[in-house]
């Protein structure tokens, strides 16, 4: 219930700040074009707060979180004044009609922008892509990657952490090879590795990319010992304490850390029978696990945390600049993940990703709260990510969106008259049908998810 109220409330401040932002876009160049604007709302439905300006915009906040509007004066829809006649929508120029409709999504960008700007200002902590071990009979095998080799570069993309690595490889989806590079501890030598990825299977929602070439990136030593218990938790209630090493679940033994939370997930909201060795001596406990979502599915949680040996400090980053190199590495992030979107809607239109990879807001609430948990650096990479990608579908030459609107004054510079109001109304009907299949088919994949 907890994880659901922080994913929820994560959701909606994210999505809150991203709709104001990009109706703001619409709002500001509006205003700056002469055109009255009635109302500025965040959200749908019944409206929890308003207040009127001066110059008569009504601001609303409104009870369901999932979008916003700015409502502008028009006179296709609205009685109008004499005196405002000049303030309608309707009575700019195409080219001004342009610039409002397509602010909106250029607010995205530049909001991504800013917000990756700040990220890089504060400081990102991150881990070098260094292979700690291969899967056997492995893409990665096949190609001879090495173990203890830091991934320096993918497919022409310089990689500084996983993360990096991630959307480069993610970006290749589809694709027959994939070129990487690697450097050997303490070595300039750098080797050029092709990974074959014509039968490259992969499923977002299941594996990450390394896991499913065969990539296991090198994480520290984990001893099979206690090194904090939780106030409260059911380790602590049971009597575990810092220093205990477990040797048995219900009878089976455990081999090392890894394999004995594998086992205690198995087992929740029932009592297991605990084995463990303390100062030399055997004890058996019963210990009740809590249960907990995690990827979608209900498992065993007792509040235990192993002793790790420390990252080493040839294996730590940080991705902080000074202002300027701030902005460049910003600018360049910004790119990379616009391109990267843009290549996955190519990809789902030619079947290289499956549709089923498609996420609703459900996944996006989970995403929101995942980085959120992360800490404010990983939450505002996630803004500047979903700001992308709300500026790009926005863009997309359906009726209902701001690129549907784009395509027909687009017609009308070069016919010198506007689309008839029947071919717009049949328009926004099938793109408002696209839409809502689109909608379905992402709630459908976030509810296949959660039911497993």
């Amino acid at each position: 219930m907890i994880d659901f109220l922080w994913n929820l409330t994560s959701f909606v401040i994210a999505l809150g700040i991203l709709v104001t932002v990009h109706e703001f876009g619409h709002f500001w160049v509006a205003r700056k074009n002469g055109v009255k604007v009635e109302r500025f709302s965040v959200g749908f439905g019944k409206p929890l707060w308003r207040k009127t300006s001066a110059k008569g915009t009504e601001y609303v906040l409104a009870m369901i979180p999932l979008g916003g509007y700015v409502k502008m004066l028009d006179e296709r829809v609205d009685e109008v004044l004499p005196e405002d006649k000049n303030n309608t929508f309707n009575s700019k120029t195409v080219y001004q009609r342009i610039a409002i409709v397509a602010a909106g999504p250029i607010a995205n960008f530049i909001f991504a922008l800013l917000a990756l700007y700040l990220m890089f200002l504060i400081g990102v902590p991150s881990v070098k892509p260094i292979v700690g071990d291969i899967i056997s009979d492995s893409i990665a095998e096949q190609a001879g990657l090495r173990k203890d080799v830091e991934i320096i570069n993918v497919a022409g993309n310089a990689t500084r952490n996983w993360q990096e690595v991630n959307l480069a490889l993610i970006g290749k989806i589809g694709a027959e090879k994939i070129i990487i590079e690697t450097q050997g501890p303490g070595i300039n030598y750098i080797s050029t590795i092709t990974l074959d990825t014509k039968s490259w299977q992969f499923s977002p929602d299941k594996v990450s990319p390394l896991t499913s070439l065969g990539i296991l990136p090198f994480k520290p030593k984990i001893y099979n010992e206690l090194s904090t218990v939780e106030i409260g938790s059911p380790a602590e209630i049971a009597g575990l304490i810092a220093g205990d090493k477990p040797l048995s679940v219900n009878n089976n033994l455990v081999n090392d850390w890894q394999d004995f939370t594998e086992q205690i997930k198995r087992f929740p909201n029932k009592n297991v029978i605990l084995e463990i060795s303390r100062d030399g001596k055997k004890l058996t406990i019963v210990i009740k696990p809590q249960a907990i979502t995690q990827n979608n599915q209900q498992i065993g949680y007792i509040g235990v945390a192993p002793k790790v040996e420390p990252w080493p400090s040839s294996s730590l980053i940080e991705l902080a600049y000074g202002p300027i190199q701030a902005l460049s590495e910003s600018a360049q992030r910004t790119w990379n993940l616009t391109n990267l979107t843009v290549g996955m809607i190519g990809k789902l239109i030619t079947g290289d990703v499956s549709i089923k990879n498609l996420s609703g807001p459900i996944g996006i609430a989970q995403g929101a709260g995942n980085s959120a948990s992360h800490g404010f650096v990983y939450f505002l990479s996630f803004l500047a990510l979903i700001s992308i990608n709300l500026g790009i579908i926005n863009l997309l030459p359906l009726p209902v969106l701001d690129g549907g609107h784009l395509v027909y004054y687009v017609i009308e510079l070069i016919t010198g008259k506007e689309v008839s109001e029947s071919t717009q109304a049949a328009g926004y009907k099938i793109g408002a049908l696209a839409l809502l299949l689109l909608m379905a088919i992402g709630l459908f994949n976030d509810f296949s998810r959660v039911l497993g």
